[in-house]
């Protein structure tokens, strides 16, 4: 098969959607690879190191998109990424197509064959493609929001760990999966007081073995988040619904009640958000404020730490690049259900029902889609 990628042009974003290393797995299987110049510099991964594994190097994403049989990326395609999209290609990629339905139309005009790393599954009910990256983005979550939580950015201007006399800061995390674990593990590093809000007993019972009573937990219901924001210094929005947008847990009426320069730090961003208020923001202009409070709604937080999360995302991808890359689509879906239910756009239809829900279109069975190659 023949696999290309470009390098990424979503704003500060420096991470690469292959490394040498998986360049090099392919190659040795005979898979030719294309990688736009200086792709992967901002990861730390120079030409020369993909040459060596064995990739031809092409001077723009015109070329690679034109070559290529799969498309591999990091963040979804961009409008002008998308115009070069063929209706035989394959784009694996992460997509969040519920809260966008202009890339959504695009692509389902395309008649492309994209599959989106954040639905692909595994055998315990995870999302292994994405989880790399919110492990990412949980333990940046607490690092970000304290840097916004000082004065001079606009915040309450209180230290997570306080010093001997003086309490330290009071964070709230919305969500008990990948996301708010990690977030809650580092801020409870640095010395804040954490409670971490969830719907599941059987996960809170979990976070409670792992953490002790150096991590609260409660039943998050609508009139716990009332309360618990109104004490919170920082609130973390970690909740995700696999396809689907993010339900809003903080309305913009709550605001006036909770403390003046507090911190919301939404994670959720990328499926629209969990928070009313909630924008999404870049590296370069990463905060705002609204009613006193201020927002940090980065869309690719994992991308401030390129490196590491290149790395971690391309061990987490490698094994459905290659069974793709060896079977084709339909074959490696019919084979792995998990990759299967990474499918989300086909010859025009949606294959992923909480996207088409979200979006208002009909939704197509991927077993249907795949038979019907």
């Amino acid at each position: 098969m023949k696999i290309g990628c470009p390098k990424e042009i979503k704003n500060q974003e420096y991470r690469v959607g292959l490394i040498p290393a998986t360049v090099k797995e392919l190659t040795k299987l005979g898979h030719s690879v294309f990688i736009q110049e200086s792709s992967g510099i901002g990861s730390g991964f120079l030409d020369s190191e993909y040459e060596s594994a064995g990739a031809q190097i092409l001077s723009n994403a015109e070329k690679v998109f034109s070559n290529s049989e799969m498309i591999i990326k990091v963040k979804e395609p961009q409008a002008e990424e998308r115009k070069l999209l063929k209706s035989d290609q394959i784009l694996f990629t992460y997509l969040h197509l519920a809260p966008d339905p202009v890339q959504s139309k695009e692509l389902i005009d395309s008649k492309v064959t994209a599959i989106a790393y954040e639905t692909v599954t595994d055998g315990r009910g995870g999302l292994p493609l994405l989880a790399p990256m919110s492990e990412v983005a949980g333990k940046l979550a607490p690092q970000v929001g304290s840097w916004t939580l000082q004065k001079a950015n606009g915040g309450r201007g209180v230290l997570m760990g306080g010093v001997p006399g003086v309490l330290p800061a009071n964070i709230l995390v919305i969500g008990g999966g990948v996301v708010g674990t990690n977030s809650a593990r580092v801020a409870c590093g640095m010395g804040a007081n954490v409670t971490i809000l969830d719907r599941s007993i059987e996960r809170m019972k979990e976070i409670d073995d792992c953490f002790g009573p150096q991590i609260k937990t409660a039943y998050s219901s609508i009139e716990t988040i009332n309360e618990l924001s109104k004490q919170a210094d920082m609130i973390i929005g970690a909740v995700l619904i696999p396809g689907a947008k993010a339900p809003k847990l903080i309305e913009r009426s709550q605001l006036s009640r909770m403390k003046k320069g507090a911190v919301l730090v939404d994670v959720a961003i990328d499926q629209g958000g969990c928070f009313e208020t909630s924008k999404p923001t870049t590296h370069d202009d990463p905060i705002y404020e609204v009613d006193g409070i201020v927002h940090y709604c980065v869309a690719n937080m994992p991308g401030a730490v390129a490196r590491t999360s290149t790395m971690a995302l391309n061990n987490a991808t490698m094994p459905f690049i290659m069974q793709i890359a060896e079977k084709g689509w339909a074959k490696a879906c019919l084979d792995n259900p998990h990759l299967k239910n990474g499918l989300n756009v086909h010859k025009g239809k949606i294959a992923y029902e909480a996207v088409a829900s979200s979006l208002g279109e009909k939704y197509y069975s991927p077993d249907e889609l795949i038979h019907n190659e």
